[in-house]
């Protein structure tokens, strides 16, 4: 199976029905990521079926949980899940934020070559960056514990908004241990091709 019918393939598992313009999107996409990581080591994983898998699906089975408006995607990394997110949702405002420079300019390029007029980069420490308008949902892929994802963006996050957090195996102390907010959803995650946990947890301000 080429890349091509693997992405067909993990969209229909995940219910997602994205115009060929928007695979296209992806697809080069997966190319920029294997190309760049061969110089800027955005990724552990090289084999792009599992780059497919790990990066791209794994990011899209979040889609059916974001709202519309702003999203923020701290750490972002290689541009996980915010990149795939803005290319399957146009009308989404994604801006993705590392503190890695390397990372932020693999992005910035991304965002020129495939004309992704909706995703803004910064690079900076979310819990220093003051944003000039707070975001309807704040969210993170493997950050470090729940409570301290709170705490370090709740000053970003705009009245009635809540937090992503995607977790692989599901966070039982975690969720816990918090205090500063509280879960409103708790859902696992199928991703497609992927023989491993996920978990999304979805909080908000306690």
């Amino acid at each position: 199976m080429n890349l091509s019918d693997s992405l067909d393939a993990g969209l229909a598992g995940l219910r997602l029905d994205l115009s060929e313009q928007q695979k296209t999107t992806l697809l080069s996409y997966l190319s920029l990521l294997g190309k760049w990581n061969k110089t800027y080591n955005l990724t552990a994983i090289h084999d792009p079926e599992r780059m497919l898998t790990h990066h791209i699906l794994d990011s899209l089975a979040i889609a059916p949980y974001v709202a519309d408006g702003a999203l923020l995607d701290v750490g972002s990394g290689g541009g996980f899940p915010g990149i795939p997110l803005a290319i399957a949702r146009p009308e989404l405002a994604v801006t993705v934020m590392d503190a890695s420079q390397k990372k932020c300019g693999f992005m910035r390029q991304v965002a020129i070559e495939l004309r992704l007029v909706n995703v803004s980069v910064l690079h900076a420490r979310v819990e220093s960056y003051q944003a000039p308008q707070k975001f309807t949902q704040i969210v993170s892929r493997a950050f470090s514990d729940l409570s301290e994802f709170v705490r370090l963006s709740a000053h970003l996050l705009a009245p009635g908004g809540n937090w992503l957090a995607m977790k692989g195996v599901h966070p039982h102390e975690e969720i816990a241990r918090l205090k500063a907010a509280r879960v409103v959803r708790d859902l696992p995650l199928h991703v497609p091709g992927l023989d491993a946990e996920r978990s999304l947890i979805i909080m908000e301000l306690a």
